[in-house]
């Protein structure tokens, strides 16, 4: 099941979801869910891969060094940051071994599910380049940026700054929004707000996967 497809009476809808961090793209991603729909998260296979016993580690650790990885077992996620976001080169790097992997798994997982849409939530799908032909819709959820770093200083306990390079590596909320085919933007807006515009678009684009 190729994922260049498009929808069929026998080929779910396939929509990429993404969002800048802090967006509350995984608030909408867990919305679909309830409204029956399949979730891959290319976040959460990537930790996966490099979880204790993780397939990624063995070349990390080769590429990186042995301080790559944790006392637990796992990778080593602020000394990696630290690395790749200090210098491009490590970066890519490490998306050379971990992309491949997670775009394998995806595609299996994709291949498994059985409901009629299938929502694939993608950060980075935007900068990646290789999504748009992989899906049929591209949602973005968008806000403020002053909100995303306050969001995310809330949660995780980061410093703005540590926010603000996070956000430096990120598309522009411009560019995100240039590629869509619908936005939410996720501005002031309550959880039931926010739940009603995802049940909103899943009832106007779910016809197309059975048309």
């Amino acid at each position: 099941m190729g994922l260049g497809l498009k929808p069929s009476p026998h080929q779910p809808l396939r929509i990429g979801l993404t969002g800048g961090i802090g967006s509350g793209k995984s608030t909408v991603a867990r919305a679909f869910v309830e409204l029956g729909a399949t979730l891959i998260d290319t976040d959460a296979i990537a930790r996966e891969l490099t979880a204790p016993g993780g397939a990624a580690l063995p070349a990390i650790a080769e590429r990186f060094g042995p301080q790559a990885i944790g006392s637990d077992g796992a990778l080593d996620r602020a000394h990696m940051r630290a690395l790749a976001f200090g210098d491009a080169g490590n970066r890519l790097a490490l998306e050379a071994i971990l992309h491949p992997m997670i775009g394998a798994e995806t595609s299996r997982r994709a291949a498994e599910a059985l409901s009629q849409v299938i929502v694939f939530d993608v950060p980075l799908l935007v900068e990646s380049g290789r999504w748009r032909e992989r899906v049929d819709r591209v949602l973005v959820v968008d806000c403020l940026e002053a909100t995303q770093i306050e969001r995310v200083m809330r949660r995780s306990g980061w410093t703005a700054l540590a926010v603000q390079a996070v956000l430096d590596q990120q598309a522009t909320r411009r560019a995100r929004r240039a590629a869509a085919d619908a936005v939410i933007f996720n501005e002031g807006l309550s959880l039931a707000e926010l739940q009603q515009q995802v049940q909103a678009l899943y009832a106007h684009w779910l016809p197309s996967a059975c048309s």
